[in-house]
């Protein structure tokens, strides 16, 4: 038996949740989750969205309307809760149960989101919220990988997961409209850039990635302030932690579970897709980074990798793989929030 079925069965029902084939479109937000997906380990409502448990009772987005306020946890899969073992231990769950219970905490997050497409899940969905008193962003590692990506014809956006494949289908579309050759009608200025997505010549460094990364996330933070600040709603922003951000040495079952990812993986062991970006060099530089970049919008900032490894215990088992929190590390990152960003 391989070592994730031991240690962590629940992935299973993730890796259902995550199959490609049943993957869902979006206008606008490119995909989301499954609607209305039900398994021991996650379930969504009607809209997508995880629920989330409190003292008494659950809620979602599109579950029940509650009256209000509510609280946002915003973000990609770790907002999600990838890898808890119930809806009960998400990092929502555990805001709203124990650690900031005053009041309920909506899980707002996808996987594979990044820094833009969080913001749009936000903008698309505003009217279905009840009043919100409070979001706070848990995020950063999908919009620094994407920083690799830097030859993506995205224009001034940022690229997203998957869009290689976009751009690939659009490519045909294009082919298919073409038709027999055309006069070629006069056009003002420079030709259009390239279409192609891949990657310029040579791996953008760490250094380039994290200022691009830093830029992205600062634009969109003031885009949440502007909103926030129609019904006076706090915004914080919390750098979620990786394995290799917290700690050199994992835990014993971590270092089980990595070893088996490392051998299995159809994209190559993580130093070799990874390597630079999951360093603990890069997590302080890039955390240093979006602290001074937070701290100019007046925006709470959490530097949760660093405060995870200072509350966690060396053997504590805090992460199913190196970017998801077993429930243990899901309650302490709740932990870290609550006491960090003063959530009562």
């Amino acid at each position: 038996m391989r070592q994730t079925e031991l240690l962590t069965p629940q992935l299973s029902d993730y890796l259902d949740f995550l199959d490609r084939g049943e993957m869902r479109y979006l206008p606008y937000l490119m995909y989301f989750n499954r609607p209305d997906y039900r398994s021991a380990a996650i379930n969504t409502d009607r809209l997508g969205f995880r629920v989330s448990h409190g003292p008494d009772g659950a809620g979602s987005v599109g579950g029940e309307r509650l009256d209000g306020p509510v609280r946002l946890l915003v973000g990609g899969s770790v907002s999600l809760g990838y890898g808890a073992t119930s809806d009960a231990t998400t990092i929502a769950s555990r805001l709203w149960t124990k650690h900031a219970p005053g009041r309920p905490w909506f899980t707002f997050g996808a996987p594979y989101l990044n820094s833009t497409q969080e913001l749009l899940l936000f903008m698309l969905h505003r009217h279905l919220l009840p009043p919100v008193d409070e979001i706070v962003v848990i995020s950063g590692f999908n919009t620094l990988v994407m920083g690799q990506l830097s030859g993506a014809d995205v224009g001034v956006q940022e690229p997203f997961f998957f869009c290689n494949e976009y751009f690939e289908k659009m490519q045909e579309l294009r082919a298919r409209h073409a038709g027999p050759a055309r006069p070629r009608r006069w056009r003002a200025g420079p030709r259009p850039a390239s279409q192609s997505v891949a990657p310029t010549a040579g791996r953008p460094t760490p250094d380039g990635m994290i200022r691009t990364a830093v830029d992205v996330t600062l634009r969109n933070l003031d885009s949440w302030l502007v909103m926030a600040s129609a019904t006076g709603a706090r915004v914080g922003f919390a750098l979620q932690p990786l394995a290799t951000w917290v700690r050199e040495t994992p835990a014993p079952q971590e270092k089980l579970l990595f070893d088996e990812f490392d051998t299995v993986s159809d994209y190559g062991t993580w130093e070799e897709r990874y390597g630079d970006v999951g360093s603990m060099e890069t997590g302080a530089a890039y955390a240093a980074a979006l602290r001074e970049a937070c701290a100019r919008k007046g925006v709470p900032f959490v530097d949760t990798p660093a405060r995870l490894a200072e509350t966690a215990e060396p053997t504590d088992w805090l992460f199913v793989d190196r970017g998801h929190y077993t429930d243990l590390g899901n309650d302490l990152v709740a932990q870290i929030l609550a006491d960090d960003l003063g959530l009562s």
